[in-house]
């Protein structure tokens, strides 16, 4: 258990960090974070702290995509995890 303790605090720090990060590029008209990139770390485990920290720092939330599907990912992982217990 504890692996996947600290695997999940990983994958949710990479996460922040993503949307974080493409907030500022957004901010500064640089290189953004692709959208695939964005939502395979979702995927990965991420979908939560992502959710979070993008309602957090008001980045993407007008977006359907990602407002609707990150909750979608989340619920997913949920039914998994209870799934496997």
């Amino acid at each position: 258990m504890q692996p996947m303790y600290w695997y999940l605090c990983v994958i949710s720090a990479i996460a922040v960090i993503l949307a974080v990060c493409d907030k500022i590029a957004a901010k500064c008209r640089a290189r953004r974070v692709p959208e695939l990139t964005l939502f395979v770390v979702s995927l990965l485990g991420g979908s939560a702290a992502m959710y979070l920290a993008m309602l957090f720092i008001r980045h993407k939330t007008k977006h359907k995509r990602f407002m609707l599907g990150l909750p979608a990912i989340i619920l997913a992982q949920v039914a998994l995890y209870c799934l496997f217990i």
